[in-house]
């Protein structure tokens, strides 16, 4: 289980002003904790979001006894990607939870080895499970895709004892399909001798203009 160390905050304190300390504003809350504001070190929040992800459970010091969580939501700025503000969910022993699991590909499908193209529909999958229980990923075995046509559904995958399905079992998590290729589209080349033969016919049916006769001179009176 991951640890964080986190602090409680005092309501009055502007978020601008702590993510420049080089914190971010939190709140823990769940079905058995009331809602508190606490603030956890940018630095720190970050590299175990990239251990944890949002299916490990994290466990916050701090206040008072150990509280294990989960990640619940991550708010980020849309131009830095920089967390801003996140959410943590208390989890209660024994009380399920539904979450999305990353899901982890390995091993090469013989069909793809042979020039087929691999197809990942699901990238996590939804499941229900004892908060204690939850996998860290689940690992999805290519290597059974031997032919074109071969697919792995929700139900071939093998899940931890005490975790469910939250998704249809017949959902497809990746498939090997024949590979199209695009033909280019072929442009016959100018007939040249065409176009020299229409421009030659434009030509003799203007012809040169004819001279413009002089006018009759005025007679003398």
């Amino acid at each position: 289980m991951l640890t964080l160390q986190v602090t409680k905050r005092d309501k009055s304190a502007k978020s601008p002003a702590l993510r420049r300390a080089g914190s971010i504003p939190a709140v823990v809350y769940g079905a058995h904790q009331e809602s508190t504001p606490i603030t956890v070190q940018a630095v720190e929040f970050q590299k175990v979001l990239k251990e944890a992800g949002e299916a490990t459970i994290v466990s916050l010091s701090g206040l008072g006894e150990p509280l294990p969580t989960l990640i619940h939501e991550v708010a980020v700025n849309p131009v830095t990607s920089i967390p801003e503000h996140v959410d943590f969910y208390a989890v209660t022993k024994g009380q399920k939870v539904k979450v999305a699991v990353p899901l982890e590909f390995t091993g090469e499908s013989p069909a793809v080895e042979q020039g087929a193209n691999l197809v990942k529909v699901l990238y996590e999958l939804e499941v229900e499970a004892d908060p204690m229980n939850l996998p860290h990923n689940i690992l999805v075995d290519l290597s059974v895709l031997a032919a074109i046509g071969d697919r792995i559904q929700a139900k071939d995958l093998k899940l931890p004892t005490g975790v469910t399905l939250e998704i249809g079992p017949e959902e497809v998590v990746a498939l090997v399909q024949e590979v199209v290729e695009e033909k280019e589209e072929v442009v016959a080349p100018a007939d040249l001798s065409a176009i020299e033969v229409e421009k030659k016919g434009k030509e003799e049916e203007g012809g040169e203009a004819a001279p413009l006769e002089a006018a009759p001179a005025e007679e003398k009176k």
